[in-house]
């Protein structure tokens, strides 16, 4: 039996001048709102808790800002996206992981786009 590998490419289709934290549940709102279920399955903060040797020159200090989330996004069919949401200081950039060995790309990675980044394009406030 051969060797399978997964080759996953990321990278950000957009930009948003908030925190990570705002920006999450500003993107769970917008997904939701159109019938997506966005569910959470990694939080750095919490993964490295235990960590002791993390290399962020302000790890367990209050400086210590950076951020990533991972949300499955689950549409009409089983198979969800994923969308990852990296951020340091109030700049968070928002990406779906694309699987290169699958051919499953396509409408909920395309009601992700185009909900976040047509409600950041007509000036929806993110935080209310």
């Amino acid at each position: 039996m051969g060797t399978f590998e997964t080759h996953m490419i990321f990278s950000p289709f957009l930009s948003v001048d908030r925190s990570c934290d705002e920006t999450l549940k500003w993107s769970k709102e917008q997904l939701k709102q159109v019938g997506l279920r966005p569910v959470q399955t990694f939080d750095l903060h919490t993964a490295r808790i235990g960590l002791h040797d993390c290399p962020c020159p302000n790890h367990g200090t209050d400086e210590c800002d950076c951020q990533m989330v991972v949300l499955l996004v689950y549409g009409d069919i089983d198979k969800p996206e994923t969308l990852i949401l990296h951020g340091n200081g109030e700049t968070t950039w928002l990406s779906i992981a694309n699987n290169l060995a699958s051919n499953a790309t396509g409408s909920v990675s395309q009601r992700i786009l185009n909900t976040l980044v047509g409600q950041k394009n007509a000036n929806t406030e993110i935080l209310k």
